[in-house]
């Protein structure tokens, strides 16, 4: 199916009003589909899958932003960590601590943000909001002194939260889990560390994005309604 570019224009058009961030979610989509919306300004796209990515990556515009936007394993954040400029999938200690070896070794800042689970589906990953608080308090310093929390984070740079709400019809279950990640997400930006400054709010997708952007998003993702149904891998 090609590029819904009369969505893009539209979607594109809605965003820029309201100061939103598209991401093109352009999972098992090939590189002419992406190329098609790049030649219309498009620079940020997401990807779920890590070999998919760096194939991509080697055959595309090097000023394409590359999100990481599905499950991450931590044998693999070595393979995007050159390039990646978001990893917004961060779900625990464990892999924020690989990002920042790996951000050391290539010697730059990877921005990241927190994955927190607000839908009840087994399905979801991300943090529990006691999981999120324990998280962000070693890498802000509050449980350390600020020599051993540079020490261990200096290669992360935490830009915010994202979030995925449960699929379903009910809207008001939809509405209810974006406004809670919402109060997360205020709760955490008061605090500004050099390792955090929290300022995207990652929540929304084809199906929901105007009501994530009603409840606070500032940055969705979006693939079906640019580039129609995705293919399911083998």
């Amino acid at each position: 199916m090609p590029v819904n570019l009369e969505n893009y224009t539209e979607i594109t058009s809605f965003l820029k009003e309201k100061n939103v961030t598209l991401v093109a979610v352009s999972k098992t989509k090939p590189v002419e589909d992406i190329l098609e919306l790049y030649h219309l300004g498009q620079r940020d796209f997401g990807e779920n899958y890590v070999q998919e990515l760096l194939e991509k990556y080697q055959q595309l515009p090097k000023d394409i932003r590359w999100h990481f936007i599905g499950h991450l394993q931590s044998n693999k954040v070595k393979l995007i960590a050159p390039f990646v400029h978001l990893i917004q999938s961060v779900d625990s200690e464990k892999l924020l601590k690989e990002i920042n070896k790996e951000g050391e070794k290539n010697n730059r800042v990877i921005n990241c943000l927190l994955e927190v689970y607000i839908a009840k589906e087994e399905s979801k990953f991300g943090l529990e909001g006691s999981e999120l608080e324990e998280l962000i308090a070693p890498t802000s310093g509050t449980n350390y002194t600020n020599e051993e929390s540079n020490r261990s984070f200096l290669n992360i740079s935490l830009k915010g939260l994202m979030g995925m709400a449960s699929f379903t019809d009910d809207k008001e279950i939809v509405r209810k889990e974006f406004s809670i990640l919402k109060s997360l997400f205020d709760k955490y930006s008061k605090l500004q560390t050099p390792n955090i400054k929290l300022q995207t709010l990652s929540m929304g997708m084809s199906g929901d994005y105007k009501m994530a952007i009603e409840e606070g998003s500032n940055m969705v993702r979006i693939g079906s309604l640019l580039f129609g149904k995705r293919i399911p891998k083998a």
